[in-house]
């Protein structure tokens, strides 16, 4: 079976990227369609109609098998290679899996308010949401790079400054918006008294 070890980590690794890719983008997509719920019809409509067909062939069709395969691929690299299971590292990696799979659960409520025309969440959370997995993977690639607790700590260490500074920037980024939007608002209006 050794043999096939290969195999299954190329494919472990091919699925996992196809798996994070969706993540990273049914998100995206949810902030888009959440925000569409700003606008004035027929374009809100137009839009969040547009958002369901994307997010459903995203997440049926790439995000979701992405995720069986990858753990079937690394259950099979577990099952040729068992003695993984006995070294601290890799336990707390299939923590992180494990997080990164309640991640994808959460992340499927949001597909099925959103597919049902619930718009619960604000674009807001759903960018810090966005992050959440930016976070498990770097934790994950940590462990699995250095392969030691020790590592893992000033990994982490590392991990928490840049979960500070994607909070940050997702602050920064509002705010930003908040004054565009303002100055566009008050553009318009200056042109309407000009008219008048």
């Amino acid at each position: 079976m050794d043999e096939y070890y290969g195999y299954f980590k190329a494919l472990h690794i091919i699925f996992v990227v196809t798996w994070f890719a969706g993540l990273f983008y049914i998100v995206r997509l949810f902030i888009y369609h959440t925000e569409a719920e700003a606008k004035a019809e027929p374009e809100k409509s137009i839009l969040q109609n547009q958002f369901k067909i994307m997010e459903k062939r995203l997440w049926y069709g790439i995000t979701w098998p992405s995720m069986f395969l990858t753990l079937v691929a690394g259950g099979c690299l577990l099952w040729v290679n068992p003695v993984f299971l006995s070294q601290a590292y890799f336990i707390l990696k299939l923590a992180f899996v494990g997080a990164l799979i309640i991640y994808h659960f959460q992340c499927h409520v949001f597909f099925k308010q959103l597919q049902n025309d619930e718009v619960k969440s604000t674009s807001t959370k759903l960018r810090i949401w966005n992050e959440v997995a930016t976070i498990i993977l770097v934790a994950i690639v940590f462990l699995i790079v250095l392969k030691s607790n020790t590592g893992f700590i000033w990994g982490m260490l590392g991990l928490v400054v840049f979960a500070v500074t994607l909070m940050l920037a997702i602050k920064l980024y509002k705010k930003s918006r908040e004054r565009k939007e303002k100055g566009e608002e008050s553009g318009e209006n200056g042109e309407r008294r000009m008219e008048e």
